[in-house]
């Protein structure tokens, strides 16, 4: 199925790429209906795939291993999961660590005893093991130490855990890794990508961790019954729902919306055209009235529950938990009967909210439009290898006027001026994982990374202003092959008005958690917790479904 492109009737209503693809902007972003996660349980949903636990071998000491399975219409996958007894001082969210709490792989299909012999000899050793095609993902997770061991010694004396120790971290565990795409052997992306419930982004990494949130349930309760043994209870429905699975991610993840520019056009451009669909509309339907107030709750809940110590996030937080109280202030006398009240609105928050309560407003207005949005999800894929043939005939006169138009706020910058050189990214080494290095103070930049699209483009208009204007390009590139990423890029982007982050990636004032919120946003993260300018912690799945409900409930 393929999404309709833009309407031309919303084009008024759609937010410019100069405004959307600011850093600051993006990193303010919020999980909205078309976050990945959302779109991978509405389809499971609707679809009634089954899921069950058909293996359970975890000793008394927490070590051993299960296997969660989903059927769906056409294909199964399994978890197989892998628990440890891990030392305390083994345990590391860091990259570089070499032990965990747990590790697990996607096995597709059902796997035999064999099967997890091979993966008990590899999965537990990550990058130092070896997984097969068989396998679709590689992750870790290790336990929320305090949390994990509160809610083992409450249930086990048969209590519940106490709600605000719940509240305060809200998961058991936390991934550090989800590797898929062809990493350390696993399946490659292009294998699995014609499967309709695996041809969106992300949807493999994401039925992994939602099948890893339940195994973190499951652990907590095996423990419990082990130390209270008749006494122990399970958690409450209501405890257990509102727990998901942490996730610690470092700079590896920020170059991604760069390195992709159709996915992260497409990502945006979804979203984009989601809310200009509901600001186009000429009247306010009263169920969806209803259904913004409900979010609107529920977003203030979440917004009081939602902790940082990071300065940057403790300001964005005191904006969105102002920002909310305003809209709450403002909803029950709005008048819905204005013509385009939903425009009437999102002019209003424009006018009177943060970076950081617009893009909640975004996340609040499409909430009750799922009849009207949700088709969208279907065209945020994108076929990378479409764009990668440059059009070697065009003229440099053109290519000119390609990158005057797409590219002028990179043209507006001055390169010259050491504030706009001060970092430098590279791949680590050791790990192979991206880093951001200071110009000034580190050595390493001769080997740095075609990162920053704005200095692309202006080393690219630069060669240019000395190039005839009737030259073809393919000409150009023989005599400056060093400018062909750029030369793709350009012609790309005049299809994808999305696709380039319109900000300095290599400024000093350059924070990379905004990069890591809204590529992790668009995952369908929350209560992003940043520790450093280049390491973020979120939560994934809270208060959603889990297997067994969803078995339970049938395509409700």
């Amino acid at each position: 199925m393929t999404s309709p492109a833009p309407d031309t009737a919303t084009a008024r209503f759609r937010r410019p790429a100069a405004e959307v693809m600011r850093l600051a902007r993006m990193g303010a972003g919020h999980p909205t209906r078309l976050s990945f996660l959302r779109v991978l349980l509405r389809r499971i949903k609707a679809e009634g795939w089954l899921c069950d636990r058909p293996v359970w071998q975890v000793n008394d000491q927490g070590v051993g291993h299960a296997v969660y399975r989903v059927q769906g219409p056409q294909c199964c996958y399994s978890l197989v999961a892998f628990a440890h007894d891990l030392p305390d001082d083994m345990r590391s969210d860091r990259v570089i660590a070499t032990a965990w709490d747990a590790t697990f792989t996607l096995f597709d299909g059902t796997p035999t005893e064999a099967d997890i012999a091979r993966l008990a000899a590899n999965v537990p050793l990550q990058e130092a093991g070896r997984i097969t095609a068989r396998e679709l993902t590689l992750a870790r997770a290790n336990r929320s130490v305090r949390l994990f061991a509160h809610v083992v010694a409450a249930l086990a004396k048969g209590q519940q855990p106490d709600v605000e120790e719940i509240d305060a971290v809200g998961y058991l565990m936390r991934t550090t890794a989800v590797y898929g795409s062809g990493k350390f052997g696993a399946a490659d992306r292009a294998d699995i990508a014609a499967r309709p419930e695996l041809n969106g982004p992300f949807q493999v990494e994401m039925l992994t961790v939602w099948l890893i949130r339940a195994f973190t349930v499951d652990i907590v309760e095996h423990m419990a019954r082990v130390a209270g043994g008749a006494r122990a209870v399970r958690l409450a429905p209501g405890i257990r729902r509102s727990l998901g699975v942490g996730n610690s991610t470092g700079l590896g993840m920020a170059p991604f919306v760069v390195r992709h520019p159709m996915l992260l056009n497409n990502w945006t451009q979804a979203r984009e055209e989601a809310l200009a669909r509901v600001r186009a509309q000429a009247r306010a339907d009263a169920v969806a009235v209803q259904g913004l107030q409900q979010a609107l709750r529920a977003a203030v809940e979440n917004a009081r529950l939602w902790q940082s110590e990071h300065p940057v996030q403790r300001g964005k937080l005191a904006d969105l938990r102002r920002d909310l109280d305003q809209l709450s202030d403002l909803l029950p006398s709005w008048d819905w009967q204005v013509p385009h009240p939903w425009n009437a609105l999102w002019l209003w928050g424009e006018a009177h909210l943060s970076l950081e309560g617009q893009e909640a407003l975004l996340a609040l207005m499409l909430e009750p439009h799922g009849a009207l949005v949700d088709d969208l999800a279907a065209a945020m894929g994108a076929d990378e290898d479409a764009m990668f043939r440059l059009n070697g005939a065009m003229t440099v006169g053109a290519l000119r006027d390609l990158l005057q138009q797409h590219y002028g706020w990179a043209l507006a910058m001055d390169f010259d001026r050491p504030e706009n050189t001060a970092r430098f990214w590279y791949v680590s080494e050791e790990k192979l994982e991206p880093r951001l290095g200071d110009r000034t103070r580190e050595e390493g930049a001769a080997l740095e990374q075609p990162l920053c699209i704005a200095r692309l483009a202006s080393d690219l208009a630069r060669t240019l202003a000395a190039r005839p204007a009737a030259e073809p390009v393919a000409s150009l590139l023989l005599a400056h092959p060093e400018h062909r990423l750029m030369l793709r890029r350009a012609q790309m982007a005049a299809g994808h008005p999305y696709a380039e982050i319109q900000d300095n990636l290599i400024g000093a004032q350059m924070l990379p958690i905004d990069m890591m919120r809204c590529k992790l946003a668009f995952f369908g993260a929350d209560r992003f917790d940043p520790r450093s300018d280049r390491w973020i912690r979120i939560s994934l799945f809270q208060g959603a479904d889990y297997p067994e409900d969803i078995t339970a409930k049938g395509a409700a």
